[in-house]
C-alpha cells in the first residue's frame, strides 16, 4: 500500500496523469471516495496522461463513457447509480475489464463482486484539520 498527499487539485490532477501515462492495456483502476473528493479531478489527470485530447466528465447517468482519442482506449465508469450488479452484467462490462482499453472505475466498492483481481483500488479521502483542498490518496495493488 502506498499513501500520496495531494495539496491541491492540481496535485491530483498531475497525480492521475503519472497513473494515466504508466497505464498498460488491460489495465482496472478502481476509485473510491466521497463526494467532492477529487476522483473526477484524478480522473481527468488519468485521461491527460494517456494522451486523451477530449474533454473528460464524470458518466453518472450513462454509468460509462468510451474514449478513443488516446494511446489506448480508455473505459470510464461511474456505477454510483447502479442498483444491482446485474446491471454491470447487461451493459457487458466484462468486455470492458478484460477487453484492449484501460478501465477507470469510480465507486467501485458498490460492484466489488465483479472486478477483476488485478485491479489497482484508489482511495481518495479529505483530512479537514490539514486543509480545505488536502487529500490522502491510498494506492493498493493485490498480488495477484
Amino acid at each position: 500500500m502506498i499513501v500520496k498527499e495531494s495539496f491541491s487539485m492540481e496535485d491530483t490532477f498531475e497525480l492521475g496523469k503519472q497513473f494515466g501515462a504508466a497505464a498498460k492495456e488491460g489495465a482496472v483502476f478502481c476509485l473510491s471516495g466521497d463526494l467532492g473528493t477529487g476522483k473526477t479531478v484524478f480522473t481527468q489527470g488519468f485521461a491527460a496522461g494517456m494522451e486523451i485530447d477530449e474533454p473528460v466528465n464524470s458518466p453518472t447517468f450513462t454509468i460509462v463513457q468510451e474514449y478513443d482519442s488516446g494511446r489506448l482506449p480508455l473505459y470510464h465508469f461511474d456505477v454510483y447509480r447502479i442498483g444491482d450488479v446485474e446491471e454491470m452484467d447487461e451493459i457487458g462490462c466484462d468486455d470492458y475489464f478484460f477487453g484492449r482499453g484501460v478501465c477507470l472505475v469510480e465507486w467501485a466498492e458498490l460492484v466489488k463482486e465483479i472486478i477483476p483481481d488485478n485491479a489497482v483500488w484508489i482511495t481518495i479521502r479529505k483530512d479537514l484539520d490539514k486543509g480545505f483542498d488536502y487529500r490522502s490518496i491510498t494506492i493498493e495493488e493485490k498480488e495477484v
